[in-house]
């Protein structure tokens, strides 16, 4: 089984939402019975919590499914994930300096370094929280755009891993 967690601030805008659409490229292709998807965040404050609304209807209005409750990420689950996705900048910093070694903060990427109209500089997925409803249809359209590059490099990972 190959691991992906998606994280974001409080795992209930960003990283929900890039988790059900990486899960829907995963299922599209037949590699859910390969790959787990999950979500978390780098603070804990939404804990048990459900995604917020506004990202729940851009995701059902886009055809996503998605059933989520927020978590925050833990510097153990390093162990059992093959890749952490950072949706911006502060969250790759933050989950580098929890990596335990040097090999787990190399599991820490960002989503939009997936994505071939991205350049440097641009690789933050905003966060939507505090603005209007297009903030988060934004989110999705950039989220949307690194899906096929991220599933390339899963798929590639996942050659080498059982090479």
């Amino acid at each position: 089984m190959y691991r992906v967690c998606f994280v974001c601030t409080g795992n209930i805008c960003r990283s929900p939402m890039a988790e059900s659409v990486f899960r829907a490229h995963v299922e599209r292709v037949g590699l859910d019975a390969l790959v787990e998807v999950d979500s978390a965040g780098t603070g804990g404050w939404h804990e048990g919590d459900g995604a917020d609304p506004r990202t729940v209807s851009v995701l059902e209005a886009a055809g996503y499914a998605q059933d989520h409750r927020a978590r925050q990420f833990r510097s153990s689950w390093f162990s059992r994930l093959d890749l952490v996705i950072a949706l911006d900048a502060g969250h790759l910093r933050d989950l580098r300096a929890l990596a335990p070694t040097p090999q787990d903060a190399a599991k820490v990427r960002l989503l939009r370094s997936y994505d071939p109209a991205a350049t440097a500089g641009q690789y933050d997925v905003p966060d939507p929280y505090y603005g209007p409803i297009d903030g988060f249809e934004e989110c999705l359209e950039l989220i949307e755009a690194a899906g096929p590059g991220l599933l390339d490099a899963v798929r590639e990972a996942m050659k080498e891993h059982t090479a």
